[in-house]
């Protein structure tokens, strides 16, 4: 198993508090929890809540004596989870550390009864990145600009792969093309069947498989909640809500238009990516800018979740239709904007006034042809490959 990014920073806060890892599911959760106690720990107990038997020893309290470090496995389905891990890690901080992980969102579930804050930290694990499988380790720093690391053959041959087979380990690594198929029936049925059914009171599970279906040819454009509740012939609300589960599952990512007094940005609709690309049917269009998305929001949640930084991705659309694809801000102030186009080296008129408007700092228009960097006016022109592999 390739050593995930976030190994370094797992094992600094367990020292202090519990770590919870959220993610999609078979994003590697799991394999990364195993990774940390069987390298780092000289024993460890493993306990999952779907596993009868585990699930018989958490309810009694059970564990291996020896044991450094406790790994409770979607303890979340069960009612009094946060009760529970309160209760251990109160009673139990000196005498064995605890990382949880959980394929739904643990920021989210954890909220209600019995409060579980300064007692944790929580992490987002995310698909590789060009950065993460090629094991390089980018320094990012909010308001410096993008240090651009060198592509070589094996980067380009990297990101063919990462477009065609997703960041996902299993069919990243194995690259086959009928293994792809089967792994995305597979994923998306026991995530609607298993994973929500567990935890969500829906009724009309083959409506929401459906809402599955249709949400990847909606990427990269404006989603009308409107136009998904017209195509499933049921509510507003219905659709909203199942649409918010989806998101709680990992199943997809909204990214919401940025509003400021210097533009007159529309407030509505967000646009909406897939955690993993290779749904996409559109592999040189909407894809491509998913992938982009994709790495962005990676890069967003690593600041936060392991620097404190307060970074968020948006996009840039006003009301005279000027768009730009994505836009990262620092506590709210514009840092970076980026542009994606598969082929164009032309700078988009958009980026520049909305550079000037909001007095963006950095201004990247990312093309996906080879062997591009080009400062041109306020403008870094540069290829797709050697922005993503200078990321997280």
């Amino acid at each position: 198993m390739k050593k995930r990014y976030l190994v370094p920073h797992i094992l600094r806060d367990i020292n202090e508090k519990m770590v919870f890892i959220g993610g999609a599911r078979q994003v590697g959760k799991t394999s990364l929890a195993r990774y940390v106690a069987e390298k780092y720990f000289k024993s460890y107990d493993y306990l999952n809540w779907d596993a009868r038997d585990d699930r018989k020893n958490i309810l009694q309290s059970q564990f291996k004596g020896n044991a450094e470090i406790i790994l409770f496995d979607e303890i979340h389905k069960y009612k009094d989870w946060k009760s529970y891990l309160k209760g251990q890690f109160d009673k139990h901080k000196d005498d064995f550390k605890i990382l949880v992980t959980g394929s739904a969102r643990l920021d989210v579930y954890r909220r209600g009864g019995d409060s579980l804050m300064g007692r944790y930290y929580y992490y987002r694990l995310h698909p590789f990145s060009l950065a993460e499988f090629l094991e390089k380790e980018n320094e990012i720093v909010p308001f410096k600009g993008i240090v651009f690391q060198e592509s070589g053959k094996e980067t380009k041959e990297t990101l063919e792969v990462a477009l065609k087979f997703g960041g996902f380990p299993e069919p990243m690594l194995k690259q086959s093309e009928k293994g792809l198929r089967r792994w995305h029936n597979q994923r998306v049925e026991r995530l609607v069947r298993e994973d929500i059914r567990d935890l969500e009171n829906i009724r009309e599970l083959s409506l929401l498989q459906v809402l599955v279906d249709i949400l990847p040819g909606k990427v990269g454009s404006l989603l009308s909640l409107n136009s998904l509740r017209e195509d499933l012939s049921v509510a507003h609300k219905t659709v909203a809500h199942w649409v918010d589960i989806l998101e709680r599952f990992y199943y997809h990512f909204r990214i919401y238009p940025f509003h400021h007094k210097k533009i007159r940005s529309l407030k509505k609709e967000p646009k909406l990516y897939l955690w993993d690309w290779s749904e996409v049917p559109d592999e040189r269009g909407a894809r491509l800018e998913n992938i982009v998305a994709s790495h962005l929001l990676k890069m967003c949640h690593f600041l936060n979740d392991v620097e404190g930084f307060k970074t968020d991705l948006h996009f840039l659309r006003d009301i005279e239709g000027r768009e730009v694809d994505f836009l990262v801000t620092e506590n709210g102030k514009p840092w970076f904007a980026v542009e994606v186009k598969s082929n164009s080296r032309e700078v988009s008129k958009n980026l520049l006034y909305f550079g000037d408007r909001l007095d963006i700092p950095f201004l990247y228009h990312v093309v996906s042809e080879e062997n591009v960097d080009i400062r041109k006016d306020k403008v870094r022109i540069i290829s797709l490959d050697r922005f993503m592999v200078s990321l997280v």
